[in-house]
């Protein structure tokens, strides 16, 4: 009997769930040889008695467990020994200089965490690298980031331009009821500039057609800077070129970053509002810098639903929670301030979907059912193996790369 156990979330502001209790019925039906293990939680979306409907067990301890599932960063001292986990662990994109190790839970310690992992021998597979042969991912929350994300950034737009706010997200509490709300806005003269071509920014322009904004090409976009509510979208190849003229390859860009610069800078004149809704690798060009900002006269929100600090939105100084998910940064002297109207107000929540977690977490569960444990439980095709970052006490050799991380901290 194989045993997969959910843990219980640590981070109080995060409820959402890796399964959801339909999973719970459809794996159990699906695999003879399973039983699932439901650490009890207060604040998980769905109660404990749900998954016990189910068919789940309501168990403190998950020792006996062969794989342990959860969704941020996993407290250290609650790790068990010698277990196989699945979590958004925030490791993968950490380089030697440390950039992108402020990605995830504020105040996580990214080398604590891997050296208790390895200290314990447990074998980590991280969600975020569980893809196929062209890079892409086979499960996320990036949709409902991008959408809820999205939601937010034109609520801080509306407050800064001094109209009404919609209501909350986790107020509204369903996706349906958050389509009803936007559907009644008008957005005035928003001029929007989203970047990406993943599941975030489909997520985004998802929402954004469902507003009263019209959508052009990025041609038009830089032909009438005059227009009045629209919004573009800037794929990789729009925002980015070669550094040596060649025509953009997506595939090129993956394997080499570093040889590509930004060329947003002619977009950016004419926005007010940024939506970053692109994936970002550390060793790929920011969007721009900070002295370009005085640049931007016309910029008023970035919302940043990347949220990688200190990455490809340099404004992005600190990530932002859901009960306070903006701050007001001073163009000139890039440092926050308090709420003004000549601020660049951001947002930068890191737990998006958090704000819809029922919604959010039964599309992510579905891609686990579906991706993920047939290839755990019966024949793995490499995407679990690819994404497996620790086994035995080691990193493994695509990941070798987070020793010098580590030993580069030991040393200071």
């Amino acid at each position: 009997m194989y045993k997969i156990g959910i843990i219980r979330e640590s981070r109080s502001d995060d409820n959402r769930t890796p399964l959801v209790p339909k999973h719970i019925k459809e794996l159990l039906n699906k695999f003879n040889n399973i039983s699932i293990i439901i650490q009890p939680s207060n604040h998980r979306c769905f109660n404990d008695k749900e998954y016990l409907r189910m068919g789940a067990l309501i168990n403190e301890d998950l020792d006996a467990c062969d794989l342990i599932l959860g969704i941020k960063e996993i407290e250290p001292n609650l790790l068990i020994n010698s277990k196989k986990y699945m979590f958004f662990s925030h490791t993968s994109k950490i380089q030697p200089d440390n950039s992108a190790a402020a990605q995830g839970t504020p105040g996580m310690d990214k080398k604590e965490l891997i050296n208790e992992i390895l200290k314990k021998k447990i074998t980590l597979i991280d969600y975020e690298n569980i893809r196929d042969k062209f890079s892409r991912r086979y499960l996320g929350f990036g949709r409902f980031a991008g959408i809820i994300g999205c939601y937010n950034s034109l609520n801080l737009y509306l407050e800064t331009i001094g109209e009404p706010v919609m209501s909350r997200a986790y107020d509204l509490g369903s996706y349906s009821k958050l389509l009803q709300s936007i559907e009644k806005k008008d957005f005035k003269n928003a001029r929007i500039l989203i970047t990406g071509d993943g599941r975030v920014a489909k997520g985004t322009l998802e929402l954004l057609k469902s507003t009263n904004i019209n959508e052009v090409s990025p041609e038009n976009f830089l032909k009438d800077k005059n227009s009045l509510g629209v919004f573009c979208n800037l794929q990789t190849s729009q925002y980015l070129k070669r550094l040596d003229d060649q025509k953009f390859n997506l595939q090129h860009f993956i394997k080499f970053p570093n040889k590509y610069i930004s060329i947003i800078d002619q977009y950016m004149y004419s926005s007010n509002i940024l939506i970053s809704s692109h994936y970002w690798d550390p060793k790929s060009p920011r969007l721009f810098e900070k002295k370009d900002l005085e640049n931007y006269k016309k910029l008023i929100v970035i919302g940043d639903i990347t949220c990688d600090i200190n990455g490809s939105i340099p404004t992005t100084i600190r990530s932002t929670t859901i009960k306070d998910p903006n701050f007001y940064l001073d163009k000139k002297f890039f440092k926050e301030i308090k709420k003004d109207n000549k601020a660049l107000a951001i947002m930068a929540v890191d737990n998006l979907p958090s704000e819809l977690p029922k919604d959010s977490s039964e599309e992510f569960g579905d891609g686990i059912v579906k991706e993920v444990l047939p290839y755990i439980l019966n024949k793995d095709d490499g995407r679990i193996s690819k994404a497996t970052i620790t086994k035995n006490g080691k990193l493994l050799t695509n990941y070798s790369y987070i020793n010098n991380y580590i030993k580069n901290n030991e040393n200071k």
